[in-house]
């Protein structure tokens, strides 16, 4: 089949990477795309917000698919106009990725379908959000509603903090998707990624993960979009995972059904794993960045195959194979980022793949012949291994080999798992 891959970041590279080794796919378009995405599939000039120049695209070169890999053309609508088109989307329409979109939404819905969650307020001022503060204890857990591309959140240590965070929220700190604000209670426990994909009924678990947003090691400082990942996490247990699909997973899906909203995709929920069982954190509405580099290098399946099943609403009876190794990806950034990144610094990737590893490109553009970093998370260099332990050795080692003179990573991604399997 043809396919046109939207997104331009290391989770489009991955999800490129994993379609062109797919045997249904016979040519593949990414736009914007990036030099690494460049590597497997046709990049086209398309303006992806312009949504008849991607259904015309579409018409013109017989796109039998259409994955969509970031949020924000599924928050904008584009797999519904697609629908309307008659073309196959891989992605939720507008409405159902309100699960991202919005996290009131969510919130309430978990509230609706009695899904574990933690206490909430939904507040659209300033003032009703300082008196909210009242209703909780610190830590204080702080969310901009809207889309915030993974730094929405703040949690304040105290009252002042909190009462400071709000300030700038309201005041515009995270820009219209801080125009309300989210105040939930903190769940005491680990985070873990747990990943399904669904045609809006049938329900495909699709792995399961743990990333650090933290940009300081030992997992302190500014959240970011994501420093580094491995998957499976060992800490979603089969037991833990069968209660996040059938306390958490299904009921969304059967409610969003139920509701006139049905969920088609992939739907990933970040989980908090507390004392007295998962508990979801939020939902994002497509595959996290970077687990899904670390899932598609563990995914044994045909990609293009499934997404198209999916799309139309065709998933019972597949399958999802992985291989039992460890997959561990750490995230080069540019410095300063997540404030600020210093862009157009010389990457060299030199001979980081020769043992096995991948660099997926996340932020990535050429000058002048020159591969040079366009963004605040750069490189996602990925190896597996037998275990955690394992997979970060040779990640490491292929870091050690990138040269990215103006760049900075984290060197204890997977830390708390590392501790645990040398214990």
């Amino acid at each position: 089949m043809n396919i046109l891959l939207i997104g331009s970041g290391g989770r489009e590279h991955g999800l490129a990477w994993k379609l062109a080794q797919s045997l249904s796919t016979k040519k593949l378009y990414a736009a914007p795309g990036n030099p690494g995405i460049a590597e497997e599939a046709q990049v086209v000039a398309l303006d992806v917000s312009d949504h008849t120049a991607v259904v015309e695209f579409c018409k013109t070169n017989a796109i039998d698919l259409v994955v969509i890999g970031p949020e924000a053309p599924l928050v904008d609508g584009l797999a519904d106009s697609l629908e309307w088109a008659g073309v196959p989307a891989f992605g939720p329409s507008a409405k159902a990725a309100q699960l991202e979109g919005s996290k009131g939404f969510t919130k309430d819905l978990c509230a609706r379908a009695n899904i574990p969650t933690g206490g909430y307020v939904r507040t659209h001022s300033l003032s009703e959000a300082t008196e909210a503060l009242t209703k909780f204890s610190a830590p204080y857990v702080l969310k901009a509603d809207g889309l915030a591309a993974g730094k929405g959140v703040v949690i304040a240590a105290n009252l002042e903090e909190a009462e400071a965070a709000l300030a700038d929220m309201f005041d515009g700190a995270f820009g219209d998707a801080g125009a309300q604000v989210v105040i939930e209670e903190f769940l005491e426990g680990e985070e873990a990624s747990f990943f399904a994909i669904t045609d809006g009924t049938h329900v495909l678990p699709f792995g399961t993960a743990q990333d650090h947003k933290q940009v300081g090691e030992g997992d302190v400082g500014l959240n970011t979009g994501g420093m580094g990942a491995y998957s499976p996490a060992p800490v979603l247990t089969e037991e833990l995972q069968q209660r996040v699909l059938d306390e958490i997973i299904q009921p969304t899906v059967d409610s969003m059904r139920a509701e006139g909203t049905p969920y088609s995709g992939v739907l990933y929920a970040g989980l908090m794993l507390t004392a007295s069982g998962p508990q979801l954190i939020e939902y994002n509405c497509r595959f996290g960045d970077p687990e899904c580099q670390v899932l598609m290098t563990r995914f044994e399946g045909d990609l293009a195959a499934l997404m198209l099943a999916c799309a139309k609403g065709e998933l019972a009876g597949q399958k999802a194979n992985f291989a039992p190794e460890t997959a561990l990806t750490v995230v080069m950034c540019a410095n300063g980022y997540p404030g600020t990144p210093e862009k157009g610094g010389r990457v060299d990737l030199g001979d980081a793949e020769a043992n096995g590893a991948k660099v997926f490109h996340a932020g990535t553009t050429m000058k002048d012949g020159q591969l040079v970093a366009n963004g605040g998370r750069v490189l996602n260099v990925t190896a597996s291994g037998a275990n955690v332990t394992e997979a970060k050795a040779a990640a490491y080692e292929a870091v050690a080999k990138v040269d990215f003179p103006s760049g900075f990573y984290r060197s204890d991604i997977g830390w708390k798992e590392v501790a645990r399997e040398g214990s």
